[in-house]
């Protein structure tokens, strides 16, 4: 599956994003949070599960920026 989100948050072994589809936040594991920004549009691709936490989480199989609005540290 894909998702186009928003990069809200950057931690050490996550993003926290907001899916552009529906509003909803969503915690992305990926091992390349380094590359993204807080406020870039990203494209992510997972397996399609997605667990039932609060906010869900997915693993990236691949996740690349579309649009970086230059916000990092």
């Amino acid at each position: 599956m894909m998702m186009i989100a928003t990069v809200r948050e950057v931690r050490d072994d996550s993003l926290l994003v907001r899916n552009r589809a529906n509003g909803q936040d969503v915690v992305v594991h990926t091992n390349c949070t380094g590359c993204f920004c807080v406020g870039d549009i990203v494209s992510i691709l997972f397996n399609g599960i997605m667990t039932n936490s609060l906010p869900p989480q997915i693993t990236a199989t691949n996740i690349r920026r579309i649009f970086s609005r230059g916000f990092c540290r």
